[in-house]
């Protein structure tokens, strides 16, 4: 366990504030790691995520054999509070476990949630021969399948993968900002617009995992009462981010709805109801007088 560090000047103080918890987290930093054994094929991998979550990156080129999240997390609780971070990924191949990546998150000094996947049909960065995105760009992500909503191990890993590159909170997003995209031709004022695949290109099948308990979970994902919404009666948000309202009205009448006087709208005897016919009965008729 590391020593609570009290500091010696202001300067180290300052330091010390920033890392406190705050309402509004600053952007997630994330550690990309090598193990003992690794391939190619993991370096590459792992130098394709970094490049992605760059400026908010820091990877650890030198092998590390220390390193084994699922049996001792020790040395993660040491990177993670020297370097404020809570994100990383670990790289390693072995017979086992051949192109192994695992990506994890921890909160309050300890492992929140772990996934570990296998890296199948790799394309890395610089076999695309396009156009790269620039550091700091928003990334577009797509999940398909009922999977990514109703299993347990998918729906963390999105949440993960979301929580990785989830970058810098903005109010507006600029289109050109958004990976790469063309603008093409349409014949119209609105151009037509397509996206321009720049890699990579990783197939990752799930193997391992490792989920936090409910209270801890809970814990982790606990709003803050300043950041709450303030509820709106009969209005909620979907998960979209769009308004919704609900109007309550009492029953209507549509027979006594006023509507435009055509012949072809007039009511005929058949259209009276028993009730309404005994009361036609019942006005007495009205006297036309003479002009004298």
């Amino acid at each position: 366990m590391l020593k609570k560090i009290k500091p010696k000047n202001a300067r180290s103080k300052r330091a010390l504030q920033k890392r406190e918890p705050k309402i509004e987290e600053n952007v997630k930093k994330a550690i990309f790691i090598r193990s003992s054994s690794t391939n190619q094929l993991v370096n590459e991998a792992l130098s394709d995520l970094c490049k992605l979550k760059k400026p908010d990156a820091i990877s650890f080129t030198k092998k590390n054999n220390t390193i084994h999240p699922f049996d001792d997390d020790t040395s993660l609780n040491f990177f993670c509070e020297k370097n404020d971070t809570s994100l990383f990924v670990i790289g390693s191949h072995s017979k086992k476990r051949p192109n192994n990546l695992t990506f994890i998150r921890m909160f309050d000094g300890q492992i929140l949630d772990m996934v570990e996947v296998g890296i199948e049909n790799a394309k890395p960065l610089s076999e695309f021969k396009t156009s790269k995105c620039a550091i700091g760009i928003k990334p577009l992500f797509l999940f398909v399948g009922d999977l990514f909503e109703n299993s347990l191990v998918y729906k963390t890993f999105k949440n993960m993968l979301l929580d990785f590159y989830h970058g810098q909170t903005v109010k507006n997003i600029n289109l050109s900002g958004v990976y790469t995209i063309q603008y093409k031709k349409s014949g119209e004022k609105t151009p037509r617009v397509e996206l321009e695949e720049m890699g990579p290109s990783y197939n990752f099948r799930i193997r391992r995992f490792k989920f936090a308990n409910d209270d801890v979970y809970k814990l982790a994902t606990r709003i803050p009462k300043i950041n709450k919404p303030k509820k709106i009666k009969n209005i909620d948000v979907n998960e979209m981010g769009d308004k919704i309202g609900r109007i309550h009205l009492g029953k209507q009448d549509l027979s006594k709805l006023q509507t435009r006087k055509m012949k072809g709208l007039k009511r005929t005897t058949e259209d009276y109801t028993e009730v309404d016919l005994e009361e036609m009965e019942e006005i007495p008729p009205i006297k036309k007088q003479k002009a004298s």
